[in-house]
């Protein structure tokens, strides 16, 4: 069954996305970027209100792919107590690089996920090698964040590939990047493990702004609906 996975910036749209049925509960700054990261206080305090009850990601920011770099940004999000770490692979340099030198944190059970990006040529490829090197899941999204969503950038038979080729390695799946409901009915055949949102959840589906109680319910539900599931509705 596909899952929900929620993006939040604060402690207050965690527990709304708690309440109101994600699956799991991304966290990250979209001011920022892409993969904006919140500080260390904000990570800890949101795993600690959360308490094991779902599952929490975290993005450790849009840095460049300097593997030492990224290492040591891994680790420290770990650190916070968060379930995930998520990690960008921007552009097309040093992805081998950086996926041998981040092996170090799957050796010492940091789940890992990485971020390609559906609007910057990805090299699905790099699969087998995140695989190979531990990292506990891998996810589609869009660096851009300018109104295209994924489908744009891809055709529904490369988001299918990329998710049976996935899910082969044993890696867990994410499709995300300016989802919206009109996506559910081609992505949900596709059984990712998560599909992601935040613009669409968001008042104005403007993803720096607040996350909306009734647009997270209205998704919980349609999800839920689609996939032949079914969810409790909160008022």
């Amino acid at each position: 069954m596909n899952r929900l996975l929620v993006s939040v910036t604060d402690i207050e749209e965690a527990l709304i996305a708690l309440e109101c049925g994600a699956d799991i509960i991304d966290l990250k700054n979209p001011a920022a970027g892409a993969l904006g990261a919140l500080p260390p206080a904000t990570l800890r305090e949101i795993a600690g209100k959360v308490a094991g009850r779902k599952p929490v990601s975290a993005t450790i920011g849009d840095l460049p792919m300097a593997p030492e770099q990224l290492v040591a940004a891994a680790r420290a999000t770990a650190q916070t107590g968060v379930d995930f770490v998520k990690i960008g692979f921007f552009g097309h340099a040093e992805h081998e690089a950086c996926i041998a030198a981040l092996q170090s944190l799957t050796a010492d059970g940091i789940r890992l996920v990485a971020v390609l990006f559906a609007d910057d040529d990805p090299d699905l490829n790099l699969v087998a090698h995140l695989a190979r090197a531990g990292f506990y899941g891998v996810m589609l999204d869009t660096a851009a964040k300018n109104g295209q969503g994924l489908r744009h950038y891809l055709s529904d038979a490369t988001l299918g590939a990329f998710v049976a080729k996935s899910r082969a390695q044993g890696l867990l799946t994410g499709l995300a990047g300016s989802l919206s409901m009109a996506d559910l009915d081609a992505l949900l055949p596709l059984r990712a493990d998560y599909l992601g949102f935040r613009g669409a959840l968001c008042a104005g589906a403007r993803r720096t702004a607040r996350l909306e109680r009734a647009r997270l319910l209205h998704c919980a539900n349609a999800l839920s609906f689609r996939a032949g599931a079914s969810r409790v509705a909160i008022a």
